[in-house]
């Protein structure tokens, strides 16, 4: 029996699907099947099979259909994996954006400790006015079209995802010297329990890690 559906339809974006799943699991008792009606795409398939291994899952079948793939998960009582991920972001830019916040929502998804330390520009996109742009002065006046164009495919933007990782207990950290080049001051900033450090402090986070993901 299918306790619940949700259709991710026209998003390719894994963490995208697997954030709604996860979401819409919660509110389950163990046992109980949730359906997911979803593009017809390898890459979604791997990623939703590997996530469902990570967190223990049951994945019972995928079912094709015309056009799209419907995904029938019983949901089991998760033990957390105890594996650790730090991060440390850059680059503010839009599209630079995509590949850290991505890995670290990912890895928070499989039940990853994760840790991200913003450094040098990044301090701003702690920022409650941050708005991330294309990088190039010729390019800026396109952001609008490809922050929407990211949307549609299921890349929100990178305070959504933010939140999302702060509501999955992802740690933040900011460059103390940044803040200070970039005039960022800490009640600018749009996220709680942000630790402003050097990287001393976070050297000693990393290797406390399984994953270190960097620059």
């Amino acid at each position: 029996m299918i306790d619940q559906t949700i259709n991710v339809r026209g998003k390719t974006i894994t963490t995208f699907i697997v954030y709604e799943i996860n979401r819409a699991l919660s509110d389950k008792e163990p046992g109980e099947v949730l359906e997911v009606v979803a593009e017809q795409d390898n890459a979604i398939r791997s990623d939703i099979t590997s996530w469902a291994e990570a967190t223990g899952h049951q994945l019972i079948e995928i079912v094709e259909a015309d056009g799209f793939d419907r995904f029938l998960i019983r949901k089991s009582d998760v033990t957390p994996s105890g594996k650790s991920m730090a991060l440390i972001v850059s680059d503010p830019g839009l599209e630079e954006l995509l590949s850290p916040l991505g890995f670290a929502l990912a890895g928070a998804l499989e039940g990853e400790n994760v840790y991200i330390y913003f450094q040098g520009p990044a301090v701003r996109v702690l920022e409650r006015r941050f708005t991330p742009h294309l990088k190039g002065w010729w390019r800026r006046m396109f952001s609008p079209f490809a922050r929407r164009g990211l949307e549609r495919a299921g890349h929100v933007s990178p305070h959504e995802k933010l939140r999302e990782l702060q509501g999955l207990g992802a740690k933040f950290y900011a460059c103390a010297p940044s803040m200070d080049r970039f005039r960022v001051a800490k009640t600018d900033l749009a996220f709680p329990d942000v630790k402003v450090v050097e990287y001393l402090t976070f050297v000693d986070v990393m290797a406390g890690t399984d994953v270190q993901l960097y620059p």
